[in-house]
């Protein structure tokens, strides 16, 4: 038993230089045609974040193995960029069509932040009217989140600090004016 235990050490201690090696930030990750994908930007809860120029893809952690050259996935780097390019016009879609007016929106945590009071596609121009007042955004500023919900990039906090933000600068603008602040809304 104690020559099993001994063995199954000696084989996870083998094996874990490689993985490691496999998962260092900065690491060249190859694909299986041999030319580099791209290298490791990040590791995270099994995930590596791999930048291949144009894009941050996510790979989990186990489908990094060891080839000639180093870390390296059985795809190419054309092959990942084309994923990438599939899953992020995917996204920009269902993201452009939860776009109306009226749509409810929730936070990046997932908390009700306000519904769009304006939208503008053509322009690139969203209001979100939120408790605390107007927020301007533009449409990268949002997304789909997996319960399908309209998602804005932000926190509840950013957002009412956003809206603090645009009242001061509407008084701002209506003091400069010489108008009261009450009329500039």
């Amino acid at each position: 038993m104690k020559s099993v235990k001994l063995a199954l050490l000696a084989t996870l201690l083998a094996a874990a230089p490689a993985v490691a090696y496999a998962q260092d930030v900065g690491a060249t990750v190859y694909g299986n045609d041999g030319n580099p994908i791209g290298t490791v930007e990040s590791v995270a809860n099994g995930v590596v974040t791999i930048d291949t120029g144009k894009h941050k893809a996510p790979i989990p952690a186990n489908l990094i193995g060891t080839g000639e050259t180093g870390p390296s996935i059985n795809a190419t780097k054309a092959q990942i960029d084309a994923m990438m390019d599939q899953q992020i016009a995917e996204a920009n879609a269902k993201r452009d069509a939860a776009l109306v007016l009226g749509a409810p929106v929730v936070s990046a945590m997932g908390k009700p932040v306000g519904t769009l009071s304006e939208v503008d596609l053509e322009n690139d121009a969203f209001v979100l009217e939120s408790p605390n007042g107007p927020v301007a955004l533009k449409k990268e500023h949002f997304a789909v989140n997996p319960q399908g919900q309209l998602m804005a990039l932000f926190t509840v906090e950013q957002i009412a600090s956003a809206a603090a933000s645009a009242k001061q600068d509407a008084a701002t603008a209506a003091a400069e004016a010489g108008t009261p602040s009450g009329a500039a809304q």
